[in-house]
């Protein structure tokens, strides 16, 4: 039940990133985390289907198409947001680097940790990089736009829901801190997205 719930809430997750990046013409995820979860999707998607079809191994390749598509707004909407010394060639070279590393992080946790420690511990740590780069992208943007309270509140339950299970259920001390860190800037940042909804509603407070 709880591989289900993250299983739907990050399908959610990517769905409403791409919606909201082409409504907003912008990408709706911080590409850091963005790189480092598309290697990860791909790199285990690999690792699942050489031994056969398997249910997460369909998951992770369909993961893996969305986050293709959240790339894809990200290098078409992407170079707007940045100073105008980056230039194309700059601004393409920074995305390759990006995508490389992300791939050259998951391979380094494969080598030194195995398959099994490696999908749980690179997963976390990316997560909690990518709980806190939210809060910085609302803080970057002085503002939602980009972003959607579904992303937060869907990514923060397919956050929890591993966590319990590997942190709590597995008894993994060091996911279930990872894990509860992550909360934490998941409400922050759930807390923010609400309070700004608070602020621009008419019958809100004017400050």
């Amino acid at each position: 039940m709880l591989t289900l719930v993250s299983g739907i809430a990050w399908t959610v997750v990517y769905v409403e990133a791409v919606r909201v990046g082409l409504r907003d013409r912008t990408y709706a995820m911080p590409v850091a985390a963005l790189a480092l979860n598309f290697a990860w999707e791909a790199t285990y998607a690999v690792y699942e289907l050489r031994s056969g079809l398997s249910p997460q191994g369909v998951v992770n390749v369909v993961w893996a198409g969305a986050d293709v598509l959240i790339i894809w707004t990200y290098l078409r909407f992407g170079r707007a947001e940045l100073p105008e010394f980056v230039t194309r060639p700059l601004f393409a070279g920074w995305s390759v680097l990006l995508l490389v590393t992300g791939f050259a992080v998951q391979w380094l946790f494969l080598a030194h940790f195995g398959v099994h420690d490696a999908t749980r511990y690179s997963a976390f740590l990316q997560n909690l990089l990518m709980s806190g780069l939210f809060v910085g992208l609302y803080a970057a943007r002085r503002g939602p736009r980009g972003q959607s309270l579904v992303i937060a509140v869907a990514k923060w339950l397919g956050t929890l829901a591993p966590t319990l299970l590997f942190g709590v259920l597995e008894g993994s001390g060091f996911v279930l801190g990872l894990g509860v860190l992550c909360s934490v800037f998941d409400l922050v940042y759930i807390g923010l997205l609400v309070r700004g909804r608070a602020v621009r509603s008419p019958a809100g407070p004017s400050r």
